[in-house]
């Protein structure tokens, strides 16, 4: 499982299928659910998936924040 200081993924069953859910740490004792998706036939295809858009999520992430603090200043 992946992980970082302020992202982490969850792999959940739920039936027959994975669902997969990249979760931001907003503080101390609050998680929210920064993306979800369900309907996976394996937990190797859910944890490639949430793998892949945690990169991009965080660069994404990353870019916005540059182009604010530009603003700022």
């Amino acid at each position: 499982m992946s992980s970082s200081k302020k992202y982490s993924i969850e792999i959940t069953k739920e039936k027959s299928k994975w669902k997969a859910e990249i979760i931001r740490r907003a503080s101390a004792k609050t998680n929210i659910v920064s993306k979800t998706q369900d309907g996976f036939k394996t937990k190797k295809e859910a944890t490639a998936w949430a793998e892949e858009e945690l990169t991009l999520f965080t660069a994404k992430q990353s870019e916005q924040n540059k182009r604010r603090a530009q603003k700022r200043k």
